[in-house]
């Protein structure tokens, strides 16, 4: 089984990754977990055009390795091979994408648990990975 864990640095995706692990263990034929952090750098573009080049990319891809670097030693703690992966765009969009070309089994992730107001009002990640996924998605809530 390919498992995919979502991570964003956040206690919830701390969660999700020690489900998986937990999971990943439990497996009769366990293949291969993958981490994956996506960095929005849509507000960021129009940055682009101030700042020195390379600028915006090297900030994204440091946040992308700190929000990495728990999930990937955790796991080297286990003794749990995994690859990581770090994609840029809209969260959920890059997800999807990834566990459809990945050919993943499993996505998991965390969920802050706002509330539905806040949800309606600023969307979720986890909502619309679970409403576009063609494969099971796990929320682990914190």
């Amino acid at each position: 089984m390919k498992l995919l864990i979502a991570v964003d640095g956040s206690k919830a995706s701390e969660g999700a990754v020690k489900y998986a692990a937990r999971l990943f263990k439990a497996l009769t034929d366990p293949s291969h977990i993958t981490l994956i952090t996506v960095q929005d750098d849509s507000a960021l573009r129009l940055f682009k055009k101030y700042t020195p080049k390379g600028s915006v990319e090297d900030y994204l891809r440091e946040n992308a390795d700190k929000n990495l670097a728990w999930a990937a030693k955790y796991l080297n703690k286990l003794n749990l091979a995994h690859d990581m992966s770090i994609k840029f765009g809209h969260p959920a969009e890059q997800i999807i994408k990834e566990s459809k070309s990945g050919s993943f089994d499993m996505i998991v992730m965390g969920t802050k648990g706002r509330s539905s107001w806040a949800n309606t009002v600023i969307g979720s990640v986890a909502q619309r990975v679970v409403a576009t996924s063609q494969v099971p998605v796990v929320l682990v809530k914190n």
